[in-house]
């Protein structure tokens, strides 16, 4: 069976809504190499990438038209497997996409009990809430940014007890600290 990666840019005050910019480098001359290299080598663990609606119809907007893009995520994202969850999109428009129609957590479910590997989401808010609820996440991956905004949705609403067990942790000349953590 898949695992369920959950990978978050996040604020220190745990804001994974991207509004703002926020997530970009304080300092445009960063260096962010190190990061990306940790990056590239979480894409490489992926089967599939999975994402609701909102989040897939921002990245296929965005990715398949970055020519030029020496990152290697619009590459990836053009070649792996990609689910999207929704009730309401009919044609997905990007290849090697299949659209879950059901009810979130058990499409979900299906999709782990029917392959190997990792099976990674980013973004998509709405349905990591009702992953981590229904507790299927076996592993969070979040990059926390040194900045506070005090608003905007988390990756862990207000009411919600989950026990972590912290697996690593790594800072990147950037300033950004990637902490790792599964269920306990």
């Amino acid at each position: 069976m898949a695992r369920l990666v959950i990978t978050q840019n996040t604020t220190l005050d745990g804001v994974v809504e991207a509004t703002g910019g926020w997530f970009a480098p304080q300092d445009d001359g960063a260096d962010v190499s190190d990061q990306l290299d940790v990056v590239r080598g979480h894409m490489a663990g992926q089967s599939v990438f999975l994402t609701g609606r909102r989040t897939f119809e921002e990245m296929r907007g965005f990715w398949p038209h970055q020519a030029g893009d020496t990152t290697g995520i619009g590459a990836h994202l053009d070649a792996v497997e990609k689910a999207v969850v929704s009730s309401t999109l009919a044609e997905p428009g990007w290849a090697n996409t299949t659209v879950l129609s059901g009810d979130a957590v058990e499409e979900v479910r299906r999709l782990l009990r029917g392959r190997d590997g990792e099976v990674g989401i980013t973004g998509s808010i709405t349905l990591c809430h009702a992953l981590i609820a229904a507790g299927v996440v076996d592993e969070y991956r979040l990059f926390v940014f040194p900045r506070v905004l005090g608003r905007g949705r988390r990756l862990f609403p207000d009411g919600t007890d989950v026990r972590l067990t912290a697996t690593g942790s790594r800072t990147f000349r950037s300033g950004v600290t990637l902490l790792t953590y599964r269920p306990a």
